[in-house]
């Protein structure tokens, strides 16, 4: 079957069954808002705790936070959670967390070192490359703003 680009995509748009697409961002809307609720509730909750800093319980929020979704991932249920949210699940830092998590479980057959520690990052590396980049080039245009 040789086609050109131009007839598989007519023959995929004929195929493909729309997406619903009011549905997937109203679960993608209420699931990242359900993260970010929850946060909140955990930064409320460490702030009664009397000897945590205050200037600590931001930190502490993100440490919880990449625990339970490294642990649910671990579990296979933040893939789950995942497929029916969307979008939703990738609310920065559980969406991280949940990236470096499953490359790595997905490489440990390959061995600690060879496949854990040569491919932990090859979801999340490009973030962490295009995230410090996207900073550098917002602090030099920030910098060159305020020379002026």
């Amino acid at each position: 079957m040789n086609m050109d680009k131009k007839q598989y995509k007519k023959y995929a748009d004929a195929h493909a069954k729309p997406s619903p697409i009011i549905k997937n961002c109203l679960f993608a809307f209420l699931t990242g808002g359900t993260i970010c609720a929850f946060a909140e509730l955990l930064r409320f909750l460490y702030s009664l705790i009397s000897f945590i800093p205050s200037s600590q319980i931001p930190t502490l929020t993100s440490i919880t936070l990449i625990f339970i979704s490294v642990t649910l991932t671990g579990l296979g249920i933040y893939d789950k959670l995942a497929k029916k949210a969307g979008a939703g699940t990738l609310v920065p830092i559980t969406g991280f967390a949940n990236a470096v998590a499953s490359s790595a479980i997905d490489a440990r057959s390959e061995g600690y070192i060879l496949g854990v520690g040569a491919k932990i990052f090859t979801v999340s590396g490009p973030v962490i490359l295009y995230g410090t980049l996207a900073g550098f080039i917002y602090g030099v245009i920030y910098w060159l703003t305020t020379l002026f």
